[in-house]
């Protein structure tokens, strides 16, 4: 039974959304690639869950980082065009205080993870970012593992080749 509801009284919707929503929000814009869509995703999200009982699940966290998933899949389908690329498009990656001398380097992160198509953006943020394992997000994103697993590998070769690290193996990455 989660802390954020009584033995027989409703879900603490307050004290969820305080504790998810920010690593839903970051979840939302790595698919989506689009903070204000990220924002929405989050809110109609838990808007609707406001709006009725909520169901009975073993984790409310899991079941709202479902809903955000399909959400915001949602709406890429309904996309009918994209922003062209080199436009202004706002961050994905928060920059780090002490990280001002990296500011290309961040830059070139983002727009590498830009150039990589949603589901694969997804795998990389969730187990870079979320610290998930390849099971838990197999879990999350309704597919195998092994779907997972060339997700993340693809698109970390794509990373490599965007960044100009295509010849580096992972253990010379390691010895840094």
């Amino acid at each position: 039974m989660s802390r954020d509801r009584g033995p027989e009284g409703p879900w603490d919707l307050a004290a969820i959304y305080d504790r998810v929503a920010t690593s839903l929000y970051r979840h939302a814009l790595m698919i989506l690639a689009d903070p204000a869509a990220a924002e929405d995703v989050v809110h109609d999200v838990f808007a609707a869950l406001a709006g009725r009982r909520v169901p009975d699940v073993m984790s409310i966290d899991a079941y709202l980082r479902q809903a955000v998933r399909h959400q915001c899949f949602t709406r890429l389908r309904r996309r009918r065009w994209r922003a062209p690329a080199g436009t202004d498009e706002p961050a994905l990656l928060e920059a780090a205080p002490a990280a001002a001398a990296c500011h290309d380097e961040r830059i070139a992160i983002e727009q590498a993870l830009r150039s990589l198509p949603p589901e694969q953006r997804e795998v990389v943020h969730l187990k870079t970012f979320e610290g998930l394992t390849f099971q838990e997000i197999a879990g999350v994103t309704e597919t195998s593992i092994n779907t997972v697993a060339s997700r993340y590998r693809y698109a970390i070769d794509k990373l490599r080749v965007a960044l100009g690290r295509e010849n580096e193996r992972p253990a010379e990455k390691e010895s840094r």
